[in-house]
């Protein structure tokens, strides 16, 4: 032990710090690691981080035209289905019309 306090750089006994003093130089360090981080992010941008919002960017715009395309479609496939069914409708509402038609001009009338 006593060659390793010989040296010139051998371990040397620190006094006890105050422990305000030490909270002090613990709150400066974290300010300076805090402004030193800000400055660093202002200087350079992240060319990651750009390019990913380029690309949510991107898929943003092909997710709403899609979005869009479907309602377009939903809403072409509901017009569609409704023209089938009234076109339906009319056909039946005409069968169901002539045959009433038909069947009264044929029944002989009850109270003549």
């Amino acid at each position: 032990m006593a060659v390793i306090m010989r040296r010139p750089f051998g371990y040397s006994k620190v006094d006890k710090e105050d422990p305000d003093e030490k909270i002090h130089r613990r709150a400066q360090f974290l300010i300076y690691k805090v402004l030193e981080k800000a400055d660093e992010s202002k200087r350079r941008p992240s060319y990651l981080r750009l390019r990913i919002r380029k690309l949510k960017v991107k898929i943003g715009k092909r997710l709403t035209r899609l979005r869009k395309t479907m309602l377009l479609s939903l809403c072409a496939a509901r017009v569609c289905v409704g023209k089938q069914f009234s076109c339906r409708l009319k056909t039946c509402k005409r069968l169901f019309s002539r045959g009433e038609r038909t069947a009264s001009l044929t029944l002989p009338p009850l109270l003549n």
